[in-house]
């Protein structure tokens, strides 16, 4: 393994020759994919006083960008409704590659269903807290989300119904 592998290197950057059947796991990068949000009722939305109603889903989503490296994207969509009209509408989609070396079969779906998008969550947060107050609102707290819970009811139901765990995608509202 060479010392420029990011999945191979440690922190110090530094390989371990004797470790290298070990079970390997880095983050190499996580970004924005891809964000909108509208205001479509501005300006009359800043004299409306009821309170809006939230609605927020999630998506979490795998792609394979080449042996041993996957992509988790985890897409937020949230709005904010009220009688009077929409008041905001957010799209996010926060991505973060990951390296996985020597990790055992039964292990990769829950790493990329409930590891990874766990490690992303807060950033994703913090994107949306920003946009919603940069499009003149209280930023949007979303509540933490049980990812390790989800998953392991998704496994239930997809054996309940005689398949097999998830592999690639869940959806929540």
């Amino acid at each position: 393994m060479a010392a420029s592998d990011p999945v191979s290197a440690g922190a110090n950057g530094s390989t371990d020759q004797g470790a290298s059947d070990a079970p390997q796991v880095a983050a190499l990068a996580q970004y924005v994919k891809d964000l909108s949000v509208e205001n479509p009722s501005a300006p009359q939305v800043f004299q409306w006083n009821e309170q809006p109603q939230l609605d927020v889903q999630f998506n979490i989503a795998v792609n394979k960008v080449a042996d041993d490296v996957h992509e988790v994207v985890l897409k937020i969509d949230a709005s904010a409704r009220s009688a009077s009209g929409v008041q905001f509408v957010l799209d996010l989609s926060y991505a973060g590659i990951f390296g996985l070396r020597n990790l055992p079969e039964e292990q990769l779906a829950p790493f990329l269903l409930v590891e990874g998008p766990r490690l992303l969550f807060p950033f994703a947060r913090q994107v949306v807290a920003a946009a919603t107050q940069d499009a003149g609102f209280p930023p949007l707290m979303l509540d933490p989300i049980d990812f390790a819970g989800i998953y392991l009811s998704q496994v239930e139901a997809a054996q309940a119904q005689g398949g097999d765990q998830p592999q690639g995608e869940t959806t929540v509202q």
